[in-house]
């Protein structure tokens, strides 16, 4: 399983743009690379789907292609109106799914 970190605010005023920080740790093949002792192909494997929600809420998402690099790093705003709990999903082509969650409280 990847190891996924996320740095969010856990306090916000109301009304505040807060910057929300992903990183994971995936290899990320495209399928293309040649394995250097057999010069067969590496298989495929990437992330293709990564969702942002908010109280069971999507915010934000995207799909992801086998352009996108090793340990793919994402930054993104959402604006913090209540309290409550960020959930971020990372799905990959194999089934595999990381989940990270983070709590927000708004003042």
């Amino acid at each position: 399983m990847a190891k996924a970190r996320v740095k969010a605010p856990k306090k916000a005023k109301a009304g505040d743009i807060v910057t929300i920080k992903t990183l994971i740790t995936h290899k990320m093949e495209s399928g293309r690379r040649k394995d250097r002792k057999t010069g067969e192909l590496i298989p495929r494997w990437i992330i293709d789907k990564f969702t942002a929600k908010f109280n069971g809420e999507t915010f934000f998402s995207s799909d992801w292609y086998g352009a996108v690099s090793a340990n793919p790093y994402m930054s993104f705003s959402f604006k913090a109106e209540k309290s409550g709990e960020f959930e971020f999903i990372w799905n990959d082509e194999k089934g595999e799914v990381t989940v990270k969650k983070s709590k927000l409280t708004v003042a």
